[in-house]
C-alpha cells in the first residue's frame, strides 16, 4: 500500500484547479474510508455479501 501522505498528495494534485476546500476534504475523506475498508478486508473483518443482502431484506 502506498504511504498515506503520498496518496493524499496524489488525490489533491489530480483535482481540478478550481476545486474548493470542501471538495479537497471530501476526496481525502473518501480516500481514508477506502483505506480503512482495505485494511479491514486484509484482516478478514468483513461481512459476506449474502449476509448483507439478508440484512437489507429484513429492513
Amino acid at each position: 500500500m502506498e504511504p498515506l501522505k503520498k496518496e493524499a498528495i496524489n488525490v489533491i494534485v489530480n483535482l481540478p484547479e478550481d476545486a474548493d476546500m470542501e471538495e479537497i476534504m471530501y476526496r481525502l475523506y473518501v480516500l481514508e474510508n477506502i483505506r480503512r475498508g482495505q485494511e479491514d478486508a486484509e484482516k478478514g473483518k468483513t461481512t459476506p455479501a449474502e449476509q448483507v443482502l439478508r440484512d437489507i431484506q429484513s429492513w
